[in-house]
């Protein structure tokens, strides 16, 4: 038995939603890992406060790429192409309402060096332009 975590009904699996969620788990995974390193290096370099603003940066910016990612490959096929449209920008409307909030909640109860929360911010956002570059998909 198999669990989905991309698909609302699961009896009914959409293979054509397969590739979208392997490239989306790729670079949610690829992000992940990349925060990780960039916590360690700048725990080691710099210290405790900027590595909590790099991994208050990687939150702020992987929760709402998982959510959009669950969004926007639920549905697929020309049958369903208006709950396609539908779902990826409300996908859209919701990564970035998620990501403002987080922003938010990050700069008033974490004290953040803004160099490193931002250099990170920037650095995960562009990883999903690089993805398809270290990955062959």
């Amino acid at each position: 038995m198999s669990v989905s975590f991309f698909n609302k009904n699961k009896n009914k699996k959409n293979t054509l939603t397969k590739a979208g969620r392997k490239i989306a788990c790729q670079q949610i995974g690829f992000s992940i890992i990349v925060v990780l390193i960039c916590t360690l290096l700048t725990y080691f370099y710099w210290g405790l406060l900027s590595a909590q603003s790099v991994i208050a940066a990687g939150v702020v910016t992987i929760i709402p790429n998982c959510l959009f990612a669950f969004k926007a490959f639920r549905y697929a096929g020309a049958s369903s192409s208006k709950l396609v449209i539908r779902s990826f920008f409300s996908g859209v409307k919701l990564k970035m309402l998620l990501m403002a909030i987080l922003l938010i909640f990050a700069f008033k109860i974490i004290v953040i060096l803004p160099i490193a929360f931002f250099g990170t911010f920037f650095l995960v956002m562009a990883l999903p332009l690089l993805t398809p570059f270290l990955f062959k998909l």
